[in-house]
């Protein structure tokens, strides 16, 4: 069985050193497992290579992540509160921000 991250580090945006000229912005949160903490770490990477640097601030992002566990009810309960936030803010302050959604899914 997974780790469970502590609970105050769920949420968290991630950051990663920033590269000279990346112009694109990426806010990415995680919730859940340990695995999904590191996966945002890979995806976050792969972004840096594709041109987006982490910001810690919501209204300035190009790209929103929010990376959970479907298995976990809780996480993915917030995860849906958190939706309706990043839409507000893509709706009310940052028109062009694209918003997507990663999980972890069990094997049937």
């Amino acid at each position: 069985m997974e780790k469970i991250i502590d609970e105050n580090k769920q949420g968290q945006s991630l950051t990663l050193e920033q590269k000279e000229g990346n112009t694109r912005k990426l806010f990415i949160e995680s919730y859940g497992c340990s695995m999904n903490f590191s996966d945002s770490e890979i995806v976050a990477s792969i972004m840096k290579d594709q041109g987006f640097n982490t910001t810690q601030n919501l209204e300035e992002a190009d790209l929103v992540l929010v990376n959970t566990c479907s298995i976990r009810d809780k996480a993915e309960q917030t995860v849906r509160k958190r939706l309706e936030k990043y839409n507000a803010v893509k709706r009310d302050l940052n028109p062009k921000m694209k918003v997507g959604v990663l999980a972890v899914w069990p094997n049937a």
